[in-house]
Formats: structure tokens, C-alpha cells, sequence
């Protein structure tokens, strides 16, 4: 396998096809992204950005999705792992499922869409609880969409009560990136975020940071620098992970200007840090496959 510094890894992407798989929440509201994303798409995004392999994310809670992105990764060198889903609160299914992914090597970790559920503290039902059990006991990751204080409060609770389950936080958690000013309590996030970094078990993804506005790369960078450098004092840079978050970030600019405000923010980072949060840490978390790795780096 090639050196981790000459690899990068994109921990959070997606595909999605209205055709094979059903996106509720993808309606004409969000016109630009309503419409089929395939890999063919991502593939020049990548290149022009030197980005070896990337996780394909779930999309949407169905097996459809998961699907669809297990026969990308089947055809696609460069999807080092998949995240699927589980209906976590229907524990029999849940079992089904996981016994069945066992046998899939590329399915690396599940994630359900917590932050479209009606009830904000979906994470803490009994029925979702023995469906979070079966995934410890499975050996999969979790990601978590935090979106609310809720979610974040949610994730302090899994990491006690299941301490052999891997969780990682999706997109920072949603933080405050357009309000002024430094940290002073009004805004739960910062307190929040940083509690959860007391569990080593946690990661968290450098991804979905997108400042309110059509700025230029540089002026995105100094915008976001400010809650990325709370996840790098809290975390470290061997518990984050780099994630693109297309198709949705082609709402906000497209790859190359997400790619282009995120990478000042590594290239201040020692070597081993940047290493860390551009392959490593994604890597070991989601125990990627060393040879499918090195096979699209070659490619």
C-alpha cells in the first residue's frame, strides 16, 4: 500500500438515483441536486483534486440506497467503503441485515437519517437502543447526522453506553460557523462538541461546512477556520477525517471550491496531520481495505 501522505481519502460522498431508491427529502426545493449523481460524475471532481478513493455514504433510510451503492463499489475501484443502513428500530431486521453485510466486505459502517426524524431524541428509544446494541456486537461503525443540541447529547450517551461501537460525527455536528464573536455559551455547540471528544471512540468528519453565501475559497476558509480549530484542539487530528459531502456541496459552489477552502486549513498541519485527517484516521475507522486502497491509488 502506498504512504498514507500520498493518498487522500474522502470520507463522506454520495450518489443517488430517484429511479432505483426513494430520497424523500430530495424535492425541487433543492432543485440543483434533484436529479441522478452517479460516480461517473465525481470521477474528474476527484482527479482535479488528486483524491485517490472515497467511502460512499447512505442517502436515504431504505435498502434501495444501499444497494445502489454497493453495486457502484462493485464496478468503481476508487469507493474503498461503503456505509449502508439498518432500520435500528426494527432490532429483527436490523440482525437480518447485519448478518448480511458481514459477508460484504466494502460495507464498512451504518448510518440512519436521525435529523429528518421527527423526534430529536430518536437515538434514545428502547427499539432503537437493542438495534445499536446488535451493530456494537456487529463491528461496524455508526455515523451520526448531529444537526441539533440533541443529537450531540445523543452522542455522549452512546459513547458510555456502548463503548465498543465507533461513532463518528458527520459534519462537525452543525456548527455555528455564520455567528461573530468568540464561544461565550449561547450556542450549545461548542460545549457540546467538545464533550463528546472525552471518548476516544469518537470521530469526527471535516465535512458540510458551508459559510451562508457564494465567497470566494479563500474567504471560506477564514470563515470555517474558526469551529475547524475547535475540532483540531478537541479532537486531534487522528480522530478527524476529511470528507467532500458531494453531491450536496454542488449547492454551495461544487467540489473544487469545498475542496480548495478546506485545504489551507491541512496544509498548516504538521505531516502527520495532515497524513492523519487526509487518510489515516479514515482508514482505521472504517478498516478500510489496504489493497482496494493502494489498487485505486495505482489506478
Amino acid at each position: 500500500m502506498p504512504e498514507h501522505s500520498d493518498v487522500i481519502i474522502d470520507a463522506h460522498q454520495h450518489i443517488w438515483d430517484k429511479s432505483r431508491a426513494d430520497y424523500p427529502w430530495l424535492t425541487q426545493e433543492l432543485a440543483p441536486v434533484d436529479r441522478v449523481f452517479t460516480f461517473d460524475e465525481l470521477r474528474p471532481q476527484l482527479d482535479a483534486c488528486d483524491v485517490t478513493a472515497t467511502v460512499l455514504v447512505q442517502s436515504a433510510d431504505n435498502l434501495e440506497d444501499t444497494e445502489l451503492m454497493l453495486a457502484c463499489a462493485a464496478d468503481e475501484p476508487r469507493v474503498a467503503g461503503v456505509v449502508g443502513w439498518v432500520p435500528l428500530d426494527q432490532p429483527d431486521r436490523t440482525a437480518e441485515l447485519l448478518e448480511r453485510w458481514a459477508s460484504t466486505p466494502v460495507v464498512r459502517g451504518i448510518r440512519n437519517l436521525i435529523h429528518d426524524r421527527p423526534d430529536p431524541r430518536w437515538l434514545f428509544r428502547d427499539d432503537v437502543r437493542e438495534g445499536l446494541a446488535l451493530l456494537e456486537r456487529s463491528g461496524l461503525t455508526f455515523d451520526v447526522v448531529a444537526v441539533l443540541p440533541d443529537h450531540l447529547e445523543a452522542v455522549l450517551d452512546l459513547s458510555e453506553r456502548y463503548p465498543d461501537l465507533p461513532l463518528v460525527i458527520d459534519h462537525l455536528g452543525h456548527p455555528p460557523i455564520d455567528l461573530d464573536g468568540p464561544p461565550d455559551g449561547s450556542e450549545p455547540w461548542w460545549d457540546l462538541f467538545a464533550a463528546t471528544a472525552a471518548n476516544p471512540r469518537v470521530r469526527a468528519k471535516v465535512s458540510g461546512l458551508y459559510p451562508t453565501g457564494d465567497g470566494t475559497a479563500a474567504q471560506r476558509t477564514e470563515e470555517v477556520r474558526r469551529v475547524v480549530d475547535h475540532a483540531f484542539t478537541h479532537f486531534g487530528a487522528d480522530r478527524l477525517m476529511y470528507g467532500g459531502d458531494w453531491p450536496i456541496s454542488v449547492l454551495h459552489g461544487g467540489y473544487g471550491i469545498t475542496w480548495d477552502s478546506l485545504r489551507p486549513l491541512f496544509d498548516g498541519l504538521t505531516p502527520a496531520e495532515r497524513t492523519a485527517v487526509l487518510a489515516g484516521t479514515a482508514t482505521a475507522f472504517y478498516g478500510l481495505d489496504p489493497q482496494r486502497v493502494a489498487a485505486a491509488h495505482a489506478d
